[in-house]
This record gives structure tokens, C-alpha cells and sequence, in this order.
């Protein structure tokens, strides 16, 4: 009961700080996030890869899937060797050096053993997970030798995705609680992003980017003060500044703002990372770890201000229209195209309609040529890629006189492929050519926020 009790009075006051594969990149960076959590606040640290990590395993399970050894064996030996020179860099004593230098032993020869069997996609699964597993040792390893009070909390023991491969919500909530509570007094807990097991017990993940994920999921388990994610950017901003010159960050988002923005394309957070903080009311804040003193976005339930907010752009998109004059008016016929879609678990961005057609764009083209195939039985269809989506993001854009305007006059000279205005009250979508992006981005910040 004391355990018990304890729990209940460290999770009321529990920060869930996530940091990305490039806030843990280099022996330094872990060594500035070791300063960052060492603040006497009770907290679960999640941490992603090193950056440059995933996509090396990626790489060697490509050679193992293709039974090239010799390939993925000089891939082992590359992303080994830079280890042991994290090692070098990382640790003080000869202690810890050993004690590194036998962690990276043991992954890497576990990873090496796949080069001698079946690989398949479950193998791939554990090669993925190695990733985070070694950043968090690492961490665990350098706190420990700055004396800082921590304790090594496996995501695998409690992280767990149901038949459907969605997050098994009782099943976390239950298993971390008891993680903690069999290691209570604890100021920090460290434990891994994006890994998972499913629902038969094997190495799973959450899919890339799915740390942010696995921060918002253990913060609504343990009902967290604040989740924390920390990346190499102060906030998302309100256009893409890896495009446009002159963009700030925004101060605060609704959760529905921030969705909206995350899912049409701002890479600073995962979209399915919003849900879970939403439904349990914790607010996300999005912070800097070059620049911690940047006061980040806050994200929560309401939103402050009117208008427009962000401007966010998701590139890939693939258009699809069906034309029907005789079928688009009958009763059914919407219910039967989504319904394609939905046999191949292929999920739909945009839709506008007409009296002889309907179109819609996906992101995701693998069943693409199925989709086709399926959708001339009621009609002529015709595909076009290479278009992005436009998203332009605020609070009741819709009900905002002027704003629709305003965006149109700065797309004057942009090709509008579709358009979906009204759906949601929060965000207004436009179809362009991926060629005219940049060019419709720049405007848009230019007529909507330089001259407010």
C-alpha cells in the first residue's frame, strides 16, 4: 500500500520528456540531455535512436532480406565502429569505457547472429528495436557514472500493440504502473521510444517516428503533468523554415491545430502523438534542445487567438478521380468507393465531390494500381501524382470572415489541383503541383503574416 501510494504521489507531479535521434546524436548531445533531466523532478525520459542509427539497421536488414552477408556484415562493422567511438567520447573512466565497450559486444553480436539464418520480417523487427536499446543503456551508463540517481525501465515490459497493431491502452497503463512501482524512489526512469511487442508477444515498433508517439502514450498512462517533446527546433512554427525565410515559432496550439499540422506535414511532431495527450487533457509542450531556454510551443486544449496560425505542406500525394454521370448520384455509390479504399487499408486525405465525379488523394500508393483496377467498375478513373497539400491552420478559419480570401489572393498565380474548405473548422486544404510548393508557401507567408 505504501508503493502504492508513493506511485500516485510522484505521477501527480511526473514530466515524460521525449528527445530525438539528433538531440541523443553524439556523445556531447547526450551529454547536454543528461543536463537537461537532471533537474530533481520526477520523470520518464523516452529517447529515440541515435540519429543516423535506424536508418544504418534498415540498411543491414535490407542486405539480410536480399542474403547479401558480405554487405550487411561491413554495415554491422560501420555502425559498430562508431559506437565504440561514442564510447571513447562519452565515458571518463575505464570502468564505464569497459562497461560500454561489453554493451556494444553483446548488440552487435546478437545483430551479427541474423547473418547466419531465415531473416524475416519479425527478424527485422528486433534488428530495428536495437537502436533504442543502446541509447538508453548509453544514457542509463552516463548518468550513473555523473552519479545522478537513475533507473532503466525496458519499454518491451510494458509497451505492447493489440491484434489490430493499435496501442494496447489497458496493458500500458497496467505494466508501467508496475514497472515503477517495482522501483520506486526514483527520480529518473529511462526507457525507450517507437519500441513495442505486439499482441503475441514478439518485437514490435510503432512505426518511425513513433517515439513522440510512445511519449504521449506513457504520459497519458500515468496521467503526466507535461509531456515534453525535445527536438532541434524551438516550436513548430507557423511555415516550413526548412522552405520559407522568416518563420517563428508559434507560442500555443489547440490540440486539434496541432493535429491538423502534424498530420499535413510538420515534421516536428508525430500526428498520432496528438490523440492520446487529447483525450486525457496533458498538455504537450515542444521544446529545443540546442536552445533550451526557447520557450517551445505549448500545445493543450484550448487555443489562443483567432485566424490563421500555421501553414504546414505534405508532399507524395497522389490524386484519383472517378467519373460517372450514370453511377455518382445513385444510392451507394460513395459507400462502395470508400469501401475499396478500406479493403486495402488505404487511408483518404482530401475528397470533393460533383455532379459526375469524385476525387480524392492518398499518401500511401502501395495498393494503388489494386485501387484502380477496383474503381473502374463504376466508372472512368484517372490518377495524378506529384502534388502536395497546402494546409492552412487556425481557430474557426471557417467562420473567420476575410481569411478565404486572403488565401486565394496569395495563390493567384498557383494552379489550385482541389481544394476542402469546411470540414474542419480549423484548417483550410489546397491541391497543388509539388513543383509550385515553395512558390505557394512563400506567398502565403508573405500575405498572411508579414504584413499582421
Amino acid at each position: 500500500m505504501v508503493i502504492l501510494h508513493t506511485f500516485t504521489k510522484i505521477r501527480k507531479y511526473m514530466l515524460v520528456q521525449k528527445f530525438g535521434g539528433t538531440s541523443v546524436g553524439s556523445a556531447e548531445r547526450i551529454k547536454e540531455v543528461a543536463r537537461l533531466i537532471h533537474t530533481g523532478q520526477p520523470k520518464i525520459v523516452v529517447l529515440s535512436a541515435m540519429s543516423g542509427t535506424t536508418n544504418s539497421l534498415v540498411e543491414i536488414a535490407g542486405y539480410l532480406y536480399k542474403k547479401n552477408h558480405e554487405g550487411a556484415n561491413e554495415a554491422i562493422l560501420n555502425l559498430e565502429e562508431k559506437y565504440h567511438t561514442v564510447i571513447d567520447e562519452l565515458f571518463e573512466s575505464d570502468a564505464y569505457k569497459a562497461k560500454g565497450r561489453e554493451l556494444i559486444q553483446s548488440h552487435f553480436t546478437y545483430i551479427k547472429a541474423f547473418t547466419q539464418d531465415m531473416f524475416t520480417l519479425f527478424e527485422e523487427k528486433a534488428i530495428l528495436a536495437q537502436g533504442e536499446l543502446l541509447s538508453t543503456a548509453l544514457m542509463h551508463y552516463y548518468l550513473s557514472e555523473q552519479h545522478i540517481d537513475s533507473v532503466l525501465v525496458p519499454a518491451l515490459n510494458f509497451m505492447r500493440t493489440d491484434k489490430d497493431g493499435e496501442p494496447d491502452l489497458f496493458y500500458i497503463k497496467e505494466n508501467l504502473q508496475r514497472e515503477i512501482e517495482n522501483n520506486p524512489g526514483h527520480h529518473i526512469y529511462v526507457t525507450q521510444g517507437y519500441i513495442s511487442r505486439n499482441a503475441f508477444g514478439e518485437i514490435d515498433n510503432l512505426k518511425r517516428g513513433g517515439s513522440d508517439y510512445s511519449a504521449s502514450l506513457i504520459g497519458a498512462a500515468i496521467q503526466a503533468e507535461e509531456i515534453q517533446i525535445w527536438t532541434d527546433i524551438d516550436g513548430m512554427h507557423n511555415n516550413d523554415p526548412r522552405v520559407v525565410d522568416n518563420t517563428h515559432p508559434i507560442a500555443t496550439l489547440s490540440f486539434d491545430e496541432a493535429a491538423e499540422l502534424a498530420y499535413f506535414g510538420a515534421k516536428i511532431l508525430h500526428p498520432a502523438s496528438v490523440q492520446p495527450a487529447k483525450i486525457a487533457n496533458i498538455p504537450v509542450r515542444l521544446k529545443n534542445t540546442m536552445q533550451p531556454e526557447a520557450a517551445g510551443t505549448l500545445i493543450g486544449n484550448k487555443s489562443e487567438g483567432k485566424g490563421i496560425k500555421a501553414i504546414a505542406a505534405k508532399d507524395d500525394i497522389t490524386a484519383i478521380k472517378i467519373k460517372s454521370g450514370r453511377m455518382l448520384l445513385a444510392h451507394g455509390f460513395m459507400r462502395k468507393v470508400f469501401e475499396i479504399f478500406e479493403t486495402y487499408k488505404t487511408s483518404i486525405d482530401m475528397i470533393t465531390t460533383s455532379e459526375v465525379a469524385v476525387s480524392v488523394t492518398i499518401d500511401d500508393t502501395r495498393y494503388l494500381n489494386d485501387i484502380v483496377e477496383e474503381l473502374k467498375k463504376y466508372g472512368t478513373v484517372e490518377v495524378d501524382q506529384n502534388l502536395s497539400i497546402v494546409c492552412v491552420v487556425g481557430d474557426f478559419i471557417a467562420e473567420s470572415k476575410g481569411y478565404a480570401l486572403k488565401i486565394f489572393q496569395a495563390l493567384e498565380n498557383i494552379s489550385i489541383r482541389m481544394i476542402s474548405y469546411g470540414g474542419s473548422k480549423h484548417n483550410v486544404s489546397l491541391l497543388v503541383n509539388t513543383a509550385d510548393k515553395k512558390e505557394a508557401l512563400v506567398s502565403l507567408n508573405q500575405n498572411l503574416f508579414e504584413h499582421v
